[in-house]
């Protein structure tokens, strides 16, 4: 964000933070089609394990449900989503305008005793 002062050369760009790609282990708690097709060829085999797959893509649809229910803002309606948001935008955008501001400030050296 353009604080609206000119850049100084001790100023570097802040990098952003970049996510971190999920595990293979990760990707696999919400990949569903190995399961369905283990339910689909026990199935064609009239095999027995058909509760059994159904009850692991039971399990992991739980799962799921859960850690959507459990992540921040999911009781709030997308119009909230966005308030919050830009309340969150204005307040960095404020504290940045400090930070320069008092990165501007002459600051005087304190003699130690």
């Amino acid at each position: 964000m353009a604080t609206g002062g000119p850049a100084r050369p001790g100023d570097e760009p802040e990098e952003e933070e970049e996510e971190e790609e999920p595990t293979e282990e990760e990707e696999e708690d919400y990949t569903f089609l190995p399961l369905v097709h283990d339910i689909i060829k026990c199935m064609d085999k009239d095999s027995q394990d058909v509760c059994h797959e159904l009850n692991e893509l039971k399990n992991k649809f739980q799962a799921l449900r859960k850690q959507i229910n459990n992540m921040p803002g999911i009781d709030m309606t997308p119009e909230q989503q966005q308030q919050h948001l830009q309340s969150l935008r204005v307040q960095v955008q404020t504290k940045n305008e400090l930070l320069q501001k008092y990165k501007s400030l002459c600051m005087f050296e304190i003699p130690k005793d």
